[in-house]
């Protein structure tokens, strides 16, 4: 579980990621991230699973994956860097270690 000082809360910290962000498309997800602005700040990831990807029971489902796919990865991302993660309709079918593998390429990429 992602502790709380690395979570984004806010509808405008969200919005913020996603339209300054870099973008990181993938199969079954999209990866956005915003690069330290400041290293003294927690790194802090969000997640967007709409209703497009599944029932409640679905979207919660692929919301925990992605979070602990976040967890694997929390070291290897600079601190300070802003990640907002959207899920595609195809992750509800998608194995976890497939979306572990996108997220991970793209942190890589972008964040690392």
């Amino acid at each position: 579980m992602l502790a709380r000082p690395n979570r984004l809360t806010r509808g405008a910290e969200y919005k913020a990621v996603v339209r300054r962000g870099s973008r990181c498309a993938s199969v079954n997800t999209v990866t956005y991230v915003l690069p330290a602005s400041a290293d003294d700040r927690a790194t802090r990831f969000g997640f967007i699973v709409s209703k497009q990807v599944g029932s409640a029971v679905v979207r919660n489902t692929i919301r925990r994956r992605l979070k602990a796919v976040c967890l694997e990865a929390l070291p290897s991302v600079r601190p300070g860097t802003e990640v907002v993660i959207r899920a595609l309709p195809g992750a509800a079918d998608a194995a976890f270690s497939d979306l572990r593998a996108e997220v991970t390429r793209c942190l890589a990429r972008r964040a690392a």
